[in-house]
């Protein structure tokens, strides 16, 4: 972490910001900051159901970029939040948020833009840019996820059990025997007793935020064990799993022809156990235009050596 300041740019506030009505009863917060004229790029969070971060507008240069932040439905800043009592997700899908990013873009007056994603956030640009390429400039993609069975299986099925079991024994504490981990969180996580939906949504985050850096991170932990953070990443994530994202198996990976003439950059720590490196080199191969970056000192959190360096290259290369 003594790195990290070093491959951001200075701190900056958005001098643009606002509530988008995007019907079905969600207003999502969006955000611009940068240069007002520069080059349009969004960045399209991970969780799903994590939120933006005042850090993501650090990764490009000011001067050169008009950055786009926005909470996804549910998440940060947009209402209703999931985290709420009664809140409805039967109008919170990949396509709903697909059409979110579109009306955002129509909205602020962008022709084309960069997306910048990480984790979830890959799925969603992978998904936006197939959906409308004619809109895309250019994709950088960190952690690369496609949301396949094969995926969820790893992270949450055991696989990654086996490189850290001790906290694998605490997530599957948990779940009845014989029980599909992921239906049983998604039942107590959306189950009538608030205590249980709690403790749930706590150790589900609790397993990703033991994951997600190459060294243990406290700091990192802590962030996903904060109740209001957990309850709306694992509600929403559940959400998302429980119906596969709304897509064919390799839905993403098959319409990577989509992409041609779209240059990508994909920036993959070597031993990212949340999202295993194979992933993004299936991509590589089904996208000419893209080049990948295996970090080989790195896991999935940004704070991982090479990770924020990589990601700085890629936005100057592009500005």
């Amino acid at each position: 972490m003594s790195g990290m300041p070093a491959a951001l740019y200075p701190a900056i506030e958005p001098h643009e910001h606002g509530m988008l009505d995007v019907g079905d009863g969600h207003r999502v917060y969006w955000e611009v900051s940068g240069n007002p004229a520069g080059k349009p790029a969004v960045v399209l969070h991970g969780g799903p159901g994590a939120g933006t971060n005042p850090v993501q507008r650090r990764h490009f240069d000011p001067a050169a970029y008009r950055i786009v932040l926005f909470d996804q439905r549910g998440s940060g800043r947009s209402t209703p939040h999931v985290a709420d009592p009664g809140a409805d997700l039967s109008a919170n899908t990949l396509w709903h948020l697909v059409a979110d990013v579109e009306r955002l873009r129509e909205h602020l007056g962008v022709e084309r833009w960069l997306l910048f994603g990480g984790s979830w956030g890959c799925t969603l640009a992978l998904a936006y840019a197939e959906e409308f390429p004619e809109r895309v400039s250019e994709i950088i993609l960190r952690g690369v996820f496609l949301l396949r069975p094969r995926e969820l299986d790893w992270l949450y099925r055991g696989g990654a059990g086996a490189l850290f079991p001790e906290a694998w024994a605490k997530f599957r504490s948990l779940v009845p025997t014989g029980v599909d981990p992921l239906v049983a969180y998604h039942d107590m996580v959306f189950g009538p007793d608030e205590a249980t939906r709690t403790a749930a949504a706590t150790a589900w985050s609790n397993w990703e935020g033991s994951t997600v850096s190459l060294l243990p991170a406290p700091g990192l932990i802590a962030q996903y064990a904060e109740p209001r953070f957990a309850v709306a990443f694992a509600r929403v994530a559940l959400h998302y799993f429980a119906h596969r994202g709304w897509l064919a198996d390799d839905q993403l990976l098959a319409g990577a022809g989509k992409l041609a003439g779209i240059p990508g950059r994909l920036i993959q720590g070597r031993y990212d156990v949340v999202c295993p490196p194979v992933t993004a080199w299936e991509l590589r191969q089904a996208w000419p235009d893209s080049r990948l970056a295996l970090l080989p000192g790195a896991g999935h959190a940004t704070s991982d050596p090479g990770v924020l360096d990589a990601l700085r290259e890629a936005t100057d290369e592009f500005r």
